[in-house]
């Protein structure tokens, strides 16, 4: 079966950093995009940063950029992202999910489009 799980998450003051990781087993990693969703209690869940299958595009949330970085590690299977001076509003669950040769993401992609989704980790981000 696919699984995608992700660790990393925690607790962080304002201003800190940290990576989160979500291995992949169970698919061809190298043909499937990779993408982190989060959802904060009673929010929609929402795209926050994506990375193409063939790893040449990226897309970020505008509130982001600048501060996160998606990666991907395909010997590894895994996909990876780095999240530094985190606000308090980045507070929630991050989701971890997989499209088959997903390219192009936008404001607009819904998470009904991904093909497979992790359990989440939780970040809290609080002084």
């Amino acid at each position: 079966q696919v699984q995608l799980v992700e660790s990393g998450g925690g607790s962080v003051q304002p201003g800190g950093s940290l990576r989160l990781s979500c291995a992949a087993s169970g698919l061809t990693f190298s043909t499937y995009a990779m993408a982190w969703f989060r959802q904060a209690p009673g929010k929609e869940r929402e795209l926050v940063a994506a990375i193409s299958w063939r790893g040449n595009t990226t897309y970020y949330k505008d509130s982001v950029k600048g501060r996160f970085t998606i990666s991907r590690d395909n010997v590894k299977n895994t996909a990876y992202l780095q999240m530094n001076s985190l606000y308090p509003g980045d507070t929630a669950r991050y989701y971890c999910a997989a499209e088959s040769r997903g390219t192009h993401y936008s404001d607009y992609t819904l998470p009904a489009r991904m093909d497979y989704w992790g359990k989440g980790t939780l970040v809290t981000v609080s002084s």
